[in-house]
């Protein structure tokens, strides 16, 4: 029987940030988002699942909602994130995704926040781009970062669908900025929606 999360999320989020200090960051591209972000403009950051770990150690001052599954293993998480300071709209690809994507794009605009989609989560396939970054990004009119994270010594969860990556302790993260840019207008119309998932996937990609 899982504890509830009002007793196991306060020592996870401690242990996260435990964890975090023991790596050390490196950081490529990170001028053009804290332009925008001096501006109050905000972005949508998308990255692969696998690599999402150390991330929210180099928000700072960075305002952020994210999607979070409704599954009981999400509120785990959701209870971590908002005691890192983070926003969550609740939902996933199976259940309320575009419920919860509708409700980051109003908060984004209401609360001038930036929105974070692992976009190949959270079932998969690993590494490939589905549409909810695009949709995020297009109904906030905000424009898409592309971000990828590697880190020198993991422990990789093989038999995870994304086989997940947890840096050690005392590993070297690079966290790599794309260039910020903008969805075409018709971008949720078909075939159009296809080409711009293509797109995020060669920028994220070419960030390797």
């Amino acid at each position: 029987m899982k504890l509830p999360p009002s007793l196991i999320c306060p020592p996870l989020l401690a242990l996260y940030r435990v964890w975090c200090r023991t790596l050390n960051f490196e950081e490529e591209g990170r001028a053009a988002v804290d332009v925008l972000w001096q501006e109050r403009k905000p972005m949508v950051f998308a990255l692969w699942h696998d690599e999402l770990f150390p991330l929210m150690h180099v928000r700072r001052e960075l305002e952020i909602v994210t999607v979070v599954s409704q599954s009981r293993d999400g509120e785990y998480l959701a209870r971590v994130l908002q005691g890192l300071g983070l926003h969550t709209a609740r939902g996933s690809s199976s259940r309320g995704g575009v419920k919860a994507l509708l409700q980051a794009a109003r908060m984004m605009q209401k609360q001038n926040l930036c929105g974070c989609v692992t976009v190949d989560g959270p079932r998969g396939p690993r590494h490939r781009v589905k549409e909810g970054a695009i949709f995020l990004a297009h109904r906030a009119k905000a424009p898409i970062v592309p971000i990828r994270l590697f880190m020198s010594r993991t422990k990789v969860f093989a038999k995870a669908w994304d086989k997940f990556q947890l840096p050690l302790p005392g590993s070297d993260v690079r966290v790599v900025f794309g260039a910020p840019y903008h969805t075409a207008e018709n971008a949720l119309e078909s075939p159009r929606l296809e080409d711009e998932r293509q797109r995020l996937e060669a920028k994220l990609e070419a960030l390797a």
